[in-house]
């Protein structure tokens, strides 16, 4: 008995001289004395991540673990760790060109997860199996699929404005068969769109529900909000047609939107949709209904219909960003082609009057996003790059700052970007936050974000799935990409 005893007591001693010498942590990442930003319950200092596997092993307070030489280890002083950021609304369809230059530009400026939320799913399905056979050289990738639109639909490839994106569905049949079809295919996620019939965007919610899948989009014209929501919406894109719910006039608009709609079975989608919007969102503006506005986000919460405002977006048509300098130096790491004709139609847009009704509707958005955020209901940040000048990457932090300008804190902000679509996901035990056992998506920043969020762009070094991209291979990154445009104007 006592010499099972001094086995176990041996035992014991000699793990907890691993401990104390750290041999335990062989062959780690470990990032020392580094401050951690926890999305939700905010900042710790002088930890200590031990990294192994590409997973967070252990996070311990600096004074209390010694490392062995035998790991890498990084000293963090001065330094803030945040987790991996998402950019939870983009397209890799929508200038097939420019998607063998996104990886690059997505984990060059800290974003280790993508939600791809609308293309041709041969083409998107490439990118997130690319992902999944190299999950350390590139961003998570979650997809959805092509839009699932009624007819006539809106993204149809009949103009450069509108690439095909979507399928146009002309019955319950063809909802049926398609949503069967992508979930063989294993997308992500469902994206319904503007010109779905009522019956159409109820059953593939009834649908997604039935196989595990989440429902986003733009809440069709033919519907009011709060019918998109209990008929099971589980999150809205660009606050889309929510003012037209929100008007005192609202039955009204929706009634004249349903006749348009018949009279115009025979238009093109993306001319029709636009001919409502603008007949209709100035008005609802106009009559914009705060009680009404309130009874409306109390529904959302309580369905928990999450939003992605993209407000960066929809604020560009009166901030113009993307008229500066500084902006544009990232368009360099973009095809050539693109770089050009995007500077060109930032001169043409830039000769646009702003007018006061863009400047009305701009404030409505902030003001809602901020209620919505009141109101308790889940927002994840999204940009919708690459549409208006939104550089892939560079994007999200002019989005991360509007949300920001629109009333959030920036503790709110980085939750919008990292625990939310997590959760979202169903992932949140796995990714989003900077905890033992999740994988290791992290973004190191030379300055605190908390007090500016605008510091989220001063990254130090990016890891992605315990691979560590310092500063230098974070520049190589994007070098890559000017190498390659060189290289293709060299044999023009």
């Amino acid at each position: 008995m006592n010499k099972v005893f001094n086995l176990c007591y041996a035992a014991l001693f000699m793990l907890t001289s691993c401990q104390d010498s750290g041999i335990l942590f062989k062959d780690a990442l470990c990032i020392e004395n580094i401050s951690i930003i926890d999305p939700e319950e905010g900042l710790k200092n002088n930890l200590t991540l031990v990294i192994k596997e590409g997973k967070i092993f252990q996070i311990t307070p600096t004074e209390e673990i010694r490392l062995s030489k035998k790991n890498t280890i990084v000293d963090g002083t001065g330094k803030f760790m945040i987790p991996g950021l998402w950019d939870a609304h983009m397209h890799f369809s929508y200038i097939k060109e420019m998607a063998p230059h996104m990886f690059n530009l997505f984990l060059a400026n800290g974003i280790t997860s993508v939600r791809d939320t609308g293309g041709d799913i041969s083409f998107v399905n490439k990118w997130k199996q690319l992902s999944l056979a190299n999950p350390t050289d590139a961003p998570r990738v979650m997809v959805a699929g092509p839009l699932l639109d009624g007819m006539p639909n809106v993204y149809d490839g009949s103009d450069p404005g509108h690439p095909p994106l979507s399928e146009g569905l002309r019955s319950l049949d063809d909802v049926r068969d398609k949503v069967k079809e992508l979930d063989s295919l294993e997308v992500d996620f469902l994206k319904a769109y503007e010109m779905l019939s009522p019956e159409q965007f109820i059953l593939i919610n009834k649908l997604a529900k039935e196989k595990g899948l989440k429902v986003t989009g733009h809440v069709p014209l033919s519907m009011d909000v709060i019918s998109a929501s209990n008929a099971g919406m589980n999150s809205m894109e660009h606050l889309r047609n929510l003012e037209l719910s929100c008007a005192s006039n609202a039955d009204e608009l929706l009634a004249e939107r349903n006749e348009l709609l018949t009279l115009g079975k025979d238009e093109k989608g993306a001319a029709l949709r636009s001919k409502i919007h603008n007949e209709q969102r100035q008005r609802a503006i106009e009559n914009y209904d705060p009680e009404k506005a309130k009874e409306i986000l109390a529904v959302l919460a309580k369905n928990d219909t999450w939003q992605i405002p993209t407000l960066a977006l929809s604020t560009g048509f009166v901030k113009r960003p993307f008229t500066q300098e500084k902006w544009q130096e990232d368009f360099k790491y973009l095809p050539e082609y693109i770089e050009r004709d995007w500077k060109r139609n930032i001169d043409l847009f830039s000769k646009n009057e702003i007018t006061p009704f863009r400047i009305e509707y701009v404030k409505w958005l902030m003001n809602m996003t901020l209620n919505i955020h009141k109101s308790g209901i889940n927002m994840m940040a999204g940009t919708d790059c690459p549409i208006f000048f939104l550089t892939p990457g560079a994007s999200l932090h002019e989005e991360l700052a509007v949300l920001v300008e629109a009333g959030l804190t920036p503790l709110q902000v980085l939750k919008t970007a990292t625990v939310n679509p997590a959760k979202y996901f169903d992932m949140e035990e796995e990714l989003g936050n900077v905890r033992t056992g999740h994988w290791a998506d992290l973004v190191i920043l030379d300055a605190n974000p908390l007090e500016d969020i605008k510091h989220t762009k001063l990254i130090h070094a990016v890891v992605k799935q315990g691979k560590y991209y310092d500063r230098t291979a974070l520049d190589g990154l994007l070098q890559e990409l000017s190498a390659k445009e060189a290289e293709i104007k060299e044999n023009l």
